[in-house]
């Protein structure tokens, strides 16, 4: 199953911890976990085109798992009946994720941590990967442009936050950092104002665990929004991140071991 970790708290200004005498009132976290299991697909002995490439995506977890960088495998030319077994294996897990654009993708992560199902016009694969090549490489292409619009009344304390993320995207890769909406003071106005200067980039992700956690590219270089709900669809964590891809959304090396070996128990249990 795929890890699930908050962000860490305590970046960006106003995000440490109150004056004396100030309290801090923080809403309930989730208390359900959705769960996701394989189950057996209904056959009586799988096509063999079904288990040499059910094979081939177990070794390529392996590889992965110790550093490999990711592979891809066409489903196009599977014949009717191994592509029927290959769906049922893998079936649907926690991460889901749209890729907006030319050509646009719909990605669904396996119940198998960090293989990946890809399709829309002209995409029919699986790749192994901690997380999809394009959604690393395609994320920042405006989908929503940035405006130039100046601050209007009720914007506040945006434009520090803009160029705190702006000097942070500029720096290219480092480590993470986090700007904790839900521990700064803000306006709706700011919100608004903030989202729009910041434009959206081209992937949405929705991952589901605890909760759900929401996360869409922006149009500024490695700027994500990501936000975490609770179980009655309350927000309960609102934060903009500065990172190539926000560690919710990718498959931990330890859960890519796993699902190359609970994969080959399944392969064994249909053969």
């Amino acid at each position: 199953m795929q890890n699930f970790h908050l962000p860490p708290t305590g970046y960006g200004p106003g995000s440490q911890a109150p004056e004396e005498g100030e309290d801090l009132e923080y809403m309930s976290m989730p208390q359900d976990m959705r769960t996701y299991s394989h189950h057996l697909p209904e056959v009586e002995g799988a096509p063999q085109a079904a288990l040499d490439l059910l094979t081939s995506v177990a070794q390529a977890c392996d590889r992965i798992a110790t550093g490999g960088p990711s592979e891809t495998f066409d489903l196009s030319a599977l014949p009717p009946e191994a592509r029927k077994v290959v769906d049922e294996t893998l079936g649907e897990g926690e991460v889901a994720m749209k890729i907006r654009g030319i050509p646009a993708v719909r990605v669904q992560e396996s119940v198998f941590a960090g293989v990946w199902c890809l399709s829309g016009a002209g995409v029919d694969r699986v790749e192994v990967a901690q997380v999809p090549q394009d959604a690393l490489s395609r994320a920042f292409e405006p989908f929503r442009p940035a405006t130039l619009d100046p601050a209007g009344p009720g914007v506040v304390n945006a434009p520090a936050l803009l160029n705190e993320l702006t000097d942070k995207s500029r720096a290219g890769p480092a480590p993470l950092h986090v700007v904790n909406l839900t521990l700064l003071p803000h306006t709706e106005e700011d919100l608004a104002w903030l989202s729009a200067r910041l434009g959206e980039g081209s992937v949405d992700i929705l991952s589901r665990g605890y909760g759900n956690c929401r996360i869409t590219a922006t149009a500024l270089p490695r700027t994500w929004h990501v936000q975490f709900y609770n179980s009655t669809d309350q927000l309960i964590l609102d934060t903009y991140e500065v990172t190539e891809m926000p560690e919710v959304a990718l498959a931990a090396r330890e859960d890519l071991t796993d699902s190359g070996e609970r994969l080959r128990e399944v392969i064994e249990a249909i053969r």
